[in-house]
């Protein structure tokens, strides 16, 4: 390969699905992304971004609706060879030991079996699980379970290692563990990799392991921002600079969700109807009002500091920012959260008022929610199914999305008893509920 063609690359990618009569669900649009040996690359986004669409185009497992994707300057059409890719759920086969799960792979690539078993060895021992080869998946911790996947992914000595949000699934001290171990392996010149390409959702993640940051918008996802990172390995999570840098990226992510425009009963339309709500509850936005008032905040908070103490990642505490912003609760820009006047109303008031209040802001503030009741109010028995709205929210966003937005409208809806919800025929109504005839 010539010195001046990336490993990978990736031109005007965007992949849509197609959805029954409706417009089809656009995930990715107008993706570049350019990967040179020796580098490690994370995409970094919200879930739902399109940041494991993206890894899964990549390896070949699933063809973009458009753009262009090379490795080694030749189109990719299927599987790529050097390519493997670890991923957040183990994907470990529970009836074959540690030894015959990490073979497998190059079994698979018709590896002879003297060779299968030196390499085998070569990469339990390096992933630190020397000991183990005849032990099962059920035997070991998800630490361990995690390295047997990293291990059978470096089996095959890849060039380009794809890792999905790889850490996710660990608790906190052993996904430090393995980070730190990982890195350690690849500042040494021991990972039989070229380049790593991973999806994560952590900031300081990101900070602490890549030479270069792609930040993902949303719905559809696009490459926002592009960071390098240019602290040696090791890094120190507390230095300065290191900080400076994650508030930095906080403020990136935020300045990209700009004010809504405050909506009423009578001017919702399709696309603000259609927008999704983060399935948040409302003892988690009031709790976060709280300590957003409370000291040392006082009303308003850097966010990698509240995160740090709230012991949140940014994949969390920003949809509950949004929702906050959504309701009019608070700003969310610039890297901070800032409670508004409707906000310390809401803390300051009691259980029943807080109702009120909350459902003042639905109305006001989150078309579903209006559009739910105002439909209600309407029909001469008050009621209406759920399967209008969540086929109207289909036409808009994925299933998933249009399933946790209308579980969103309905919890909120029912604490500020603006409806009821009966889950057995998925029916709203105005039982129990007063309203104007």
């Amino acid at each position: 390969m010539s010195a001046t063609v990336p490993l990978l690359e990736v031109k005007d990618v965007r992949q849509s699905y197609h959805k029954d009569s409706s417009a089809d669900l656009l995930v990715l649009d107008d993706v570049d992304l350019t990967l040179q040996s020796g580098e490690i690359v994370g995409l970094l986004g919200r879930s739902g971004s399109g940041k494991s669409t993206l890894l899964r185009i990549v390896s070949g497992l699933l063809i973009p609706t458009a753009g262009d994707v090379r490795w080694r300057g030749k189109p990719v059409v299927g599987p790529a060879g050097g390519v493997a890719m670890v991923f957040q759920s183990f994907a470990l086969f529970p009836w074959l030991t540690v030894e015959e799960n990490v073979e497998l792979g190059l079994e698979a690539l018709g590896v002879p079996r003297a060779e299968r078993q030196n390499r085998t060895e070569a990469a339990i021992d390096l992933i630190g699980l020397g000991g183990y080869e005849s032990a099962y998946p059920k035997e070991l911790s998800g630490g361990m379970r995690q390295r047997v996947g990293l291990a059978r992914a470096l089996v095959v000595h890849p060039d380009l290692l794809l890792m999905d949000e790889p850490f996710s699934a660990l608790d906190v001290l052993t996904a430090e563990t393995l980070r730190t171990d990982l890195i350690d392996l690849w500042s040494d010149g021991k990972l039989p990799v070229k380049s790593i390409l991973m999806v994560t959702h952590n900031i300081e993640e990101a900070v602490l392991m890549c030479d270069r940051i792609l930040v993902f918008s949303s719905n559809p996802g696009r490459v926002a921002h592009e960071l390098a990172v240019p602290f040696p390995h090791p890094r120190n999570r507390q230095d300065a600079a290191f900080r400076e840098l994650v508030d930095d990226i906080y403020s990136v992510m935020t300045r990209r969700t700009a004010k809504p425009a405050t909506h009423t009963l009578t001017s919702t339309t399709e696309s603000s109807f259609a927008t999704a709500l983060h399935p948040i509850s409302t003892n988690l936005l009031a709790g976060l009002l709280e300590a957003l008032t409370a000291s040392p905040y006082e009303g308003r908070a850097d966010l990698p500091a509240l995160a740090q103490s709230l012991q949140l990642e940014a994949d969390e505490l920003l949809p509950m920012g949004e929702a906050l912003q959504s309701l009019r609760f608070a700003d969310l820009e610039e890297g901070d959260l800032q409670i508004t006047t409707h906000g310390r109303e809401f803390v300051q008031a009691d259980t029943d008022n807080r109702k009120l209040l909350f459902a003042s802001s639905l109305r006001a503030n989150v078309p579903l929610v209006a559009v739910i009741r105002r439909t209600l109010d309407e029909r001469r028995n008050h009621r209406a199914s759920a399967v209008r709205f969540r086929e109207e929210l289909e036409d808009h966003m994925s299933p998933d999305y249009a399933e946790d937005t209308l579980r969103t409208a309905i919890a909120w809806g029912r604490y500020a008893e603006l409806y009821s919800y009966d889950e057995e025929v998925a029916e709203f109504s105005l039982e129990d509920i007063e309203h104007e005839g």
